[in-house]
């Protein structure tokens, strides 16, 4: 996200400081501030219920149910949004709502991207625009996540080594960023219905193997 998004990521660092020292407020220092903003419940939210989530939530039942629900939600603001409002119109409700949707994600199977951006759609914005903040609005919360499990795992590679590690690391990477242009791409030409598939599809599989006996779930 931060090679993809540099420009942005840079253009609205740059005005946020500026704004910060009495410079001109424009519509990239507003979009800091609200990054900020909308980074705070999930921080927040995060640390409160970080026993449950790392433990009583971690049932498939719940995440099968999340990918079904807002797979749906998606749909449905998909469908029924107006579309037409850009990133610069964004303005402090917006970013609290969307800060809300995106501390979501702590119950398995919203999808941080998902509830953005379902969230993004219904408040009017277009698909590319709710695609773009969502992926801006990731980069503090997903650096801090990253770098908070980092220290806490930091030595403890135990019997696979930091080799493996580093290695997924790098195909992640990859892979991460070739999703960005993908989804970027399909979402500004076409609609979510690809993904909204996706999430439907693979809740009800995961229902039909807990029922089935196939999976088993805490």
């Amino acid at each position: 996200m931060l090679i993809y998004f540099r420009r942005d990521i840079w253009r609205i660092a740059v005005a946020w400081l500026g704004a910060l020292r009495g410079g001109e407020k424009t519509a990239e220092a507003r979009l800091g501030w609200l990054v900020i903003l909308g980074t705070l419940p999930i921080v927040v939210l995060g640390l409160i219920f970080k026993s449950s989530i790392e433990t009583d939530w971690r049932s498939l039942y719940i995440t099968a149910l999340m990918l079904i629900i807002f797979g749906l939600l998606l749909g449905i603001a998909d469908h029924f949004g107006v579309r037409r409002r850009a990133l610069d119109e964004m303005n402090l409700k917006d970013g609290i709502l969307l800060g809300l949707a995106q501390a979501l994600a702590l119950v398995p199977g919203v999808s941080r991207s998902g509830g953005t951006i379902s969230a993004g759609l219904a408040l009017g914005f277009s698909r590319e625009a709710a695609a773009r903040y969502s992926f801006l609005l990731a980069v503090p919360a997903v650096m801090a996540s990253g770098l908070y499990q980092l220290l806490k795992s930091w030595g403890q590679f135990g019997p696979i080594g930091p080799g493996p590690t580093l290695l997924a690391t790098m195909i992640a990477f990859a892979v991460g960023y070739g999703v960005i242009i993908a989804f970027l791409q399909i979402v500004s030409r076409h609609s979510y219905l690809p993904f909204i598939l996706y999430r439907l599809g693979l809740g009800w599989i995961l229902l039909v193997m807990l029922a089935s006996g196939a999976l088993v779930t805490r």
